[in-house]
């Protein structure tokens, strides 16, 4: 192969289509033995992408991003036994050995030795070097580990605009229901109608919830979660968000809360053009009942650039933490561990268990060089969920 056409970072709100080098078996001058190069099949623009676009979330200039990814292997390194050329998998975009501590007991989003600089990798982010996947070919290592291989590969590109989800926004709405503590009969709030919100209300129909609310201000988005069946809250709406719940469900309060948006949060009715990063948590605190749990897959940073205050841009929260603390609220943070989920969710997939996850999605397929226009066009709020195409394969 004579080169790697990828999408690379430049700066905030600057992204190119490059010629960079084909992936080689090996990460910072060290022979990966256990990788394996993936053509990718597909790849998604994520929020947590959206972060690095906007210069939040900061990585070095030429990174190249993307940590949703589908490939088919077309390298594998001497070490990989489990795999073969040909064979179609899911990456999962945690980045982990399977060898350490963390690994063994199952917490692959804190991996200890992908990463000198702290207990965590992923691909296109600042965590670790890895390589993204918005690119025609990406590198995966500790294959055997990583790879999730779909063994019907014809049933598996039937199913392919639902199974690109399970890289990482499938799992990671699914993991914050979990943690959440979503069940048959349950009811649940949602923060945030973007993908993730979409993929955590249909894990929380997956999961047998009673009745799953979903709040946002993006109108266009709260229309494709209201056609799919599912409840919604304007939050542009000056009325409290206690009683807006409670119009639906009869309380003010609901068994389970999830936190899909993250440090970029914003207010509620007369504040909602305005960022506050602990507005979503704290609204979390108010609402959930006494004793219940609230799973949070939004992401929150260490460091901020664009914070609105000093404690913002050190990942310092305002929190009600004492009224959370008084109703004995549990709360469960940090990445998904897409390997504990990816299996199940496709097979649910697989067997039609999420029918409408496409419709929920919106999803929209785009080319290589038309990924730049849709972070532009997500970062505007579009409901749609961009996947890029490198080959043509979803296409065709």
């Amino acid at each position: 192969m004579s080169g790697n056409r990828s999408v690379t970072y430049v700066g905030p709100y600057n992204l190119q289509v490059e010629q960079l080098d084909y992936p080689k078996l090996e990460h910072r001058g060290r022979k990966l033995e256990h990788g394996v190069i993936l053509k990718v099949v597909s790849t998604n623009i994520c929020g947590s992408d959206q972060h690095i676009y906007r210069g939040r979330f900061t990585v070095p200039q030429g990174t190249v991003l993307g940590h949703e990814i589908t490939g088919e292997v077309i390298e594998a390194g001497r070490d990989v036994e489990m795999l073969q050329v040909g064979d179609l998998v899911s990456v999962p975009f945690n980045v982990a050995c399977g060898r350490c501590r963390n690994c063994k007991e199952g917490h692959t989003d804190v991996c200890e030795t992908v990463n000198p600089d702290a207990s965590v990798g992923a691909y296109g982010f600042d965590l670790g070097g890895w390589a993204g996947g918005q690119a025609e070919y990406v590198l995966v290592p500790y294959a055997d580990w990583n790879l999730l291989k779909f063994p019907d590969t014809a049933q598996a590109m039937e199913k392919i605009h639902d199974l690109t989800l399970i890289s990482d926004i499938l799992p990671t709405g699914y993991h914050g229901c979990v943690s959440a503590g979503v069940s048959p009969g349950t009811t649940v709030y949602i923060a945030g109608a973007g993908p993730v919100g979409r993929c955590a209300a249909a894990s929380a129909r997956l999961l047998g919830a009673a009745c799953i609310i979903i709040g946002d201000q993006n109108p266009e988005r709260l229309q494709v979660l209201s056609a799919a069946g599912y409840e919604t809250i304007d939050l542009r709406n000056d009325a409290p968000l206690r009683d807006q719940i409670e119009h639906i469900v009869g309380t003010p309060e609901v068994d389970c809360g999830v936190d899909a948006v993250g440090f970029e949060a914003h207010g509620y009715g007369d504040t909602a053009t305005a960022e506050q990063p602990a507005a979503v948590l704290n609204a979390l605190f108010d609402v959930v009942r006494a004793r219940g749990k609230i799973g949070v897959p939004g992401i929150y940073e260490p460091t901020d650039p664009g914070g609105v205050d000093a404690d913002a841009k050190q990942g310092r929260l305002h929190l009600d933490w004492g009224k959370a603390w008084l109703k004995s609220i549990q709360v469960m943070t940090g990445m998904a561990p897409v390997a504990n989920y990816n299996r199940q969710l496709t097979q649910a997939i697989l067997w039609d268990r999420m029918p409408y996850l496409r419709q929920t999605l919106n999803i929209d397929v785009i080319t290589l060089d038309e990924a730049p226009d849709g972070y532009a066009e997500f970062d505007k709020g579009s409901p749609k969920k961009f996947v890029i195409d490198p080959h043509g394969l979803l296409t065709a």
